[in-house]
């Protein structure tokens, strides 16, 4: 199983909803504790991993092959951002830089790891 493939399968999991609710919290998110928000995220990273697995990049630097669950949940954070008039776009643009500079191997080709 390819690592975009146990991904996915991850998203499935009790677990993927801890870790974004986790992700939320933990860098002041503010849908910090909205069920709803962390339902969509986890929903969006598995739709945007699927893609991925068809081929789609979605982050420059990370080819489609290598996306994972974290970027891809930023991935669909920034489009949501990208989109919208909300109040709090500030706050959530914060956000993904905060996510972006604290996990930056998440966005990366992972050769340039080694």
């Amino acid at each position: 199983m390819s690592q975009l493939d146990a991904a996915i399968r991850f998203c499935g999991l009790f677990e993927a909803e801890v870790l974004v609710d986790l992700m939320l919290r933990y860098w002041a998110h503010p849908c910090a504790g909205d069920k709803e928000a962390t339902n969509y995220l986890v929903e969006a990273a598995a739709e945007i991993l699927k893609q991925a697995r068809d081929g789609h990049a979605f982050i420059e630097g990370v080819d489609a092959e290598d996306m994972n669950f974290i970027a891809a949940v930023w991935y669909a954070e920034f489009c949501h951002v990208a989109d919208s008039h909300d109040p709090d776009v500030a706050q959530r643009q914060a956000w993904l830089k905060q996510v972006r500079r604290a996990l930056p191997s998440c966005f990366c080709d992972p050769s340039n790891l080694v």
